[in-house]
C-alpha cells in the first residue's frame, strides 16, 4: 500500500513575490471597468431595471453571435437548464441522462422539474460524455439528454444527436462553460433542441452577478420560454401558463453586451495560454488536457491537469503563490444530494478517477506570459523535488 507523503517530507518550492490568481475579474482591467461602469450608470438613469431595450438588444446580439434564431435571457444558468426542460414538458416520471462529472446544476435542473437524473460515465481523454456512455444509461423512461461542453471543450454532438433521433429523445446542450466554442462550423448552443448558458462572473462571458440564457432555432419553444421566465405573462396580467420569476435584469444585459464584443479575443488568448502551458509541461507526470480533435474546439474555461498526487501538488503550488482549483472533487452520483438514487462507488469509474486526480491551473485573458511560465515552473519544481 502506497503511503501519501507528508508535506514536510518534500523540499519547499521556490516562491515568487507576487501570487498568480486563479482568475481575474473585470476590476483588474481599468479601461473595460470604466466602460462597464458607464453602462451601469446608463441603465440606472433610465430606471428600467427589468426587461427593456438592454435585454432585448443583448438577446438579439447573442442570437446573432451564436447563429441562433432566438435567445431568451434568464436569471442564471441553472434556471436556463430547468426552464429548458420545462419548455420540453419534461417532469415527474421522466428520466434525463447527464454526465457524472459536471457542476451539480446540470443534475439539479432535472430534479427541479420533478424528473430523475440518470448519470453517464465519460470518455477518459475528453472527459465528456459520448454516445456510447450515454447509451449505457438509457432506460424506457429516458426522455432527454444533457451533454455538457465541459471546461470549454466541445462534446462530440453528432453521434449524440443521431442517438437522440433514433430513440425519440430531446437534447439540451449545457454550454455554461463553453461560450463561443465552435463544433463542426457552428457555435455551440443552438445545435441541439435548446442550448443553455450561464453568465456567472467567472465564466468566459460573465456578468456582475447571476445570469443565463437559452438559445434555440425553435420558435414555439422560444415563446414558451419567454412565458415561463415571467409568470406566464403574454401581456400585463395576461397569464397564459404557470411560470416563475427568472428574468435577466437590464444591468447584467448591458454589461454582457459590452463583453460579448470581446469574447472571441478573450477566447483566443485563453487558447494561447493553454498552448503555452501544454508545451511547457510536455513530458511532465501531470497530464494536461488532450489535444482538440478536428471539428472540435476548446475555449478553456478551465485548464485542468491530472495528477495522482493532486492534493500534494495543490499544496505545493499554494506555497509557491499559485492559486488552483478542483472541478469537481466529488462526482455528482456520489454526492449526498443524490445518494437516494442508489449509485455506489465504482459504478462510473472514469468520472470517479477524474474527480480524484483533476487540478485546475490558472488561466484567463489577463494572465501574462510570465505568469504562465511561473505556473509551469512551479509544477516542474514540484516534480523535481518529488523525483
Amino acid at each position: 500500500m502506497q503511503v501519501q507523503p507528508e508535506l514536510a517530507d518534500v523540499a519547499p518550492v521556490e516562491r515568487d513575490p507576487e501570487p498568480v490568481p486563479f482568475a481575474r475579474l473585470d476590476n483588474a482591467e481599468p479601461k473595460l471597468f470604466a466602460e462597464l461602469m458607464a453602462a451601469v450608470e446608463r441603465v440606472a438613469r433610465t430606471g428600467m431595471f427589468t426587461g427593456g431595450e438592454e435585454v432585448v438588444a443583448f438577446e438579439r446580439e447573442l442570437a446573432a453571435y451564436c447563429g441562433a434564431e432566438h435567445t431568451i435571457g434568464v436569471s442564471s444558468g441553472t434556471e436556463a437548464l430547468a426552464l429548458a426542460l420545462r419548455a420540453l414538458e419534461i417532469g415527474p416520471g421522466d428520466e434525463v441522462v447527464v454526465p457524472a462529472n459536471s457542476f451539480i446544476a446540470t443534475a439539479e435542473a432535472v430534479t427541479l422539474v420533478g424528473a430523475t437524473p440518470r448519470f453517464a460515465d465519460v470518455d477518459p481523454t475528453t472527459e465528456t460524455v459520448t454516445a456510447e456512455t450515454v447509451a449505457e444509461s438509457l432506460t424506457p423512461a429516458t426522455r432527454c439528454l444533457i451533454p455538457v461542453h465541459l471546461r470549454g471543450r466541445t462534446v462530440d454532438l453528432d453521434p449524440l444527436l443521431e442517438l437522440a433521433r433514433e430513440r425519440d429523445l430531446r437534447l439540451v446542450e449545457d454550454a455554461c462553460q463553453a461560450h463561443g466554442a465552435v463544433y463542426r462550423g457552428r457555435r455551440v448552443g443552438p445545435i441541439g433542441d435548446l442550448g443553455c448558458f450561464s453568465f456567472y462572473p467567472a465564466k468566459n462571458l460573465g456578468a456582475w452577478g447571476d445570469g443565463g440564457a437559452v438559445v434555440t432555432d425553435d420558435g414555439e419553444l422560444a415563446e414558451r420560454l419567454r412565458l415561463l421566465r415571467a409568470h406566464g405573462e403574454l401581456a400585463r396580467h395576461d397569464h397564459r401558463i404557470p411560470g416563475t420569476t427568472a428574468r435577466l435584469d437590464a444591468i447584467q444585459a448591458a454589461l454582457l453586451r459590452i463583453k460579448l464584443r470581446r469574447l472571441d479575443a478573450w477566447n483566443d488568448r485563453r487558447r494561447e495560454i493553454a498552448a503555452d502551458l501544454t508545451a511547457q509541461l510536455a513530458g511532465a507526470s501531470v497530464t494536461p488536457a488532450a489535444p482538440v480533435a478536428d471539428g472540435h474546439d476548446h475555449v478553456y474555461h478551465h485548464f485542468a491537469v491530472l495528477s495522482d498526487e493532486r492534493d500534494l501538488l495543490r499544496s505545493r503550488l499554494t506555497e509557491a503563490g499559485i492559486a488552483t482549483g478542483v472541478h469537481y472533487p466529488v462526482p455528482i452520483h456520489l454526492t449526498p444530494a443524490y445518494s437516494g438514487l442508489g449509485y455506489a462507488k465504482g459504478d462510473l469509474p472514469v468520472a470517479e478517477s477524474l474527480a480524484a486526480r483533476s487540478c485546475s491551473l490558472p488561466i484567463g485573458p489577463l494572465q501574462t506570459d510570465e505568469e504562465t511560465a511561473r505556473v509551469a515552473r512551479a509544477v516542474r519544481q514540484f516534480e523535481a523535488v518529488r523525483a
